[in-house]
């Protein structure tokens, strides 16, 4: 566990349950499942207690809990007394060190942030263009939490308005999810429960600080995208996309060519100036189809000609180790006097035991490596977060928000 800063306290209580206190920042997180809404809801309530009025409220319930959505969240907001309230529905949700797949389950965050200023903003379906900014214009924040009901809002096109009209911003969140995929979706923000939009949440005077793991392996060489027309690539290094897949794929064992046909992925290199190009370096992006007359190749993202390409597979060794690495990397670049007192874990919903056989993957790498952190979060249907310092709509990642404060003058 890393050595934290003077007199800053982390308790690890039971699985799914943490609390911190460091000095005038303090955060507690509670998992609880069960049969009925009511009884998670008292029994997350009552771990709660350990903050008198939160500031700041992140919510997660699994989707089974759909009918009493706006009564689990009014319960929540109005007993715990938060000034605020954000997040989403999941096919799962996450805890401190634990992943409740299969399990009904609601995860709350509580966070004590003194000074911090938060600004909620619903999000009305089809505003994803300029009329939602103005409201942004005077909101005095540096970071935005973000919630979106993947069915109703286009989420890569509101991600990229936020990135281009506030390039300084960190944006982190999740789209939400449901056990039955196109219904059963909801976004909390304060006393509303959205079935349709989103939610944003600015947070200013609150430190955070992004992990983004993709878990891919590239695979072959890397290629040049030399003809391209929106999100169809057509050559690489000057060959029709396809045969470069096939000639891709003749070049691998018997094992790994069978495993990437039921997991092929492309990478898009985000930083031209490298020398080489490996694990990490690239947005993971999903194969869409082939175009049969050009021999293109049609992806969920806009490649630039002169862009570096290389075919990726999805794995989870490779998932294990870019998340280590990253969660290492966050760890080390903590200040002396910086504390970690919460994290946000947006999963995909491909990730799981689904991916990594055994339970508890993401969660339990966090907590392994940071220590027992209060943690709440869900399983999404696309994870928001930045890569290469632009922000995008990921698939297959963990996405991670780390809420950091610094410890009192006298703990230090």
């Amino acid at each position: 566990m890393p050595q934290q800063p003077g007199d800053a306290v982390r308790e690890s209580l039971r699985p799914g349950h943490a609390r911190v206190d460091a000095g005038p920042a303090r955060s507690v997180a509670s998992l609880q499942s069960g049969e009925t809404w009511q009884s998670c809801v008292d029994a997350v309530l009552e771990d709660l207690a350990a903050i008198d009025q939160p500031d700041l409220l992140l919510i997660f319930v699994d989707s089974a809990f759909q009918a009493n959505y706006g009564e689990i969240a009014a319960t929540l907001w109005r007993r715990s007394r938060a000034r605020h309230l954000i997040g989403a529905s999941g096919q799962s949700v996450i805890g401190s060190g634990v992943e409740a797949e299969g399990r009904s389950a609601i995860a709350v965050l509580a966070l004590g942030l003194p000074g911090a200023t938060l600004t909620p903003l619903p999000i009305e379906p089809g505003s994803a263009d300029l009329d939602l900014f103005s409201p942004l214009a005077s909101a005095d924040a540096d970071v935005w939490l973000l919630f979106i009901d993947p069915f109703s809002v286009n989420a890569d096109n509101l991600v990229g308005g936020l990135q281009a009209r506030y390039p300084e911003a960190l944006v982190m969140g999740g789209m939400a999810s449901a056990v039955n995929q196109g219904t059963g979706t909801a976004i909390f923000i304060d006393d509303q429960v959205l079935e349709h939009g989103g939610a944003l949440l600015g947070l200013q005077g609150v430190g955070v600080r992004s992990v983004v793991a993709q878990g891919a392996e590239p695979l072959g060489q890397p290629w040049i995208v030399t003809e391209a027309d929106a999100n169809l690539i057509k050559t690489l290094g000057s060959r029709p996309a396809i045969d470069v897949l096939r000639e891709t794929l003749e070049a691998l064992d018997d094992e790994t060519r069978e495993r990437a046909q039921r997991n092929l992925l492309v990478g898009l290199a985000m930083d031209e100036y490298r020398e080489a190009h490996g694990r990490g370096d690239f947005l993971i992006r999903n194969i869409l189809g082939v175009d049969q007359e050009t021999g293109g190749l049609a992806i969920n993202e806009f490649p630039r000609v002169g862009q570096s390409f290389q075919f990726q597979i999805r794995d989870a060794d490779a998932a294990d180790d870019d998340l280590r690495a990253q969660l290492w990397a966050a760890e080390a670049a903590l200040e002396a006097d910086e504390v970690v007192v919460g994290a946000l874990l947006c999963s995909c919903n491909g990730r799981g035991q689904g991916l990594f056989r055994s339970p508890d993957h993401d969660a339990g790498a966090l907590a392994e490596i940071l220590g027992p952190v209060p943690t709440a979060g869900f399983f999404c249907a696309g994870e928001i977060g930045p890569v290469g310092g632009i922000t995008f709509v990921h698939g297959f990642t963990a996405s991670m928000a780390l809420f950091t404060a610094a410890a009192a003058a006298s703990d230090v």
